[in-house]
């Protein structure tokens, strides 16, 4: 088994704000990085992140020691014409009614429908699960987005859920705990996990412990140094 850190990447200017960035590829703001540089992340092995900036700054802050494994297919979601916009900016023009009707399933004019994202952050992911079976690396910390996150989650995460029931605010993430892939041709280890983290379990330790007991293979973590 290998257990798999996924964490968000610290606060943009456009997060303070609200506003849809995917590709836009915009550094941490101050308050961000002051926050991320306040934070405790899990012992790692190996470090991967997605090519933007945020995830970068990020991974640099919480892991200066290591460098890391650029993966691109790891990036955010790209909302093509909905880039850069606030809700309130969009909400009355059709194509975003559309979009937004649909759940985010529909491709955004320009952008990528949820079946093509989710696709290319499998295929990135899979990249990484291999690497680390081939070079023994048994605990790794992907610093990505909240999309490519809830889409890692939607697949993998037991029992399963909804692709938004995995949101995570900038700094947090979860703890995921995986088979081989060569050895369970992606089907998920549901037994018992010895260690953890190292940081706080959102839920509380005790509830963490009973999920790994039922078979959960996994749970929120969040790299702050208070107790949740």
């Amino acid at each position: 088994m290998r257990t798999f850190y996924l964490i968000r990447h610290g606060r943009t200017a456009g997060n303070l704000e609200r506003r849809y960035i995917g590709s836009t590829d915009e550094p941490l703001c101050p308050e961000g990085r002051q926050e991320i540089s306040g934070l405790r992340a899990p012992e790692a092995d190996r470090v991967f992140a997605s090519p933007l900036k945020r995830c970068l700054e990020t991974g640099a802050i919480l892991y200066p020691r290591k460098e890391p494994v650029v993966i691109p297919e790891l990036a955010e979601c790209r909302f093509g014409e909905f880039e850069g916009h606030k809700f309130e900016e969009l909400i009355r023009q059709n194509s975003y009614q559309q979009w937004f009707a649909s759940c985010g399933m529909d491709a955004p004019p320009g952008g990528e429908s949820r079946e093509e994202f989710k696709k290319r952050v499998l295929e990135g992911f899979e990249k990484v699960r291999r690497l680390c079976e081939k070079e023994n690396i048994t605990r790794a910390a992907l610093v990505v987005h909240g999309g490519t996150i809830m889409a890692l989650m939607e697949e993998y995460a037991r029992p399963r859920g909804d692709f938004y029931d995995y949101q995570v605010r900038n700094g947090e993430g979860y703890e995921l705990i995986l088979a081989d892939a060569a050895a369970c041709d992606r089907r998920i280890s549901s037994g018992p996990c010895a260690g953890g983290s190292g940081v706080a379990v959102s839920s509380g330790a005790a509830h963490g412990a009973a999920d790994r007991e039922t078979g959960t293979n996994y749970q929120k973590i969040s790299a702050r140094n208070e107790a949740l």
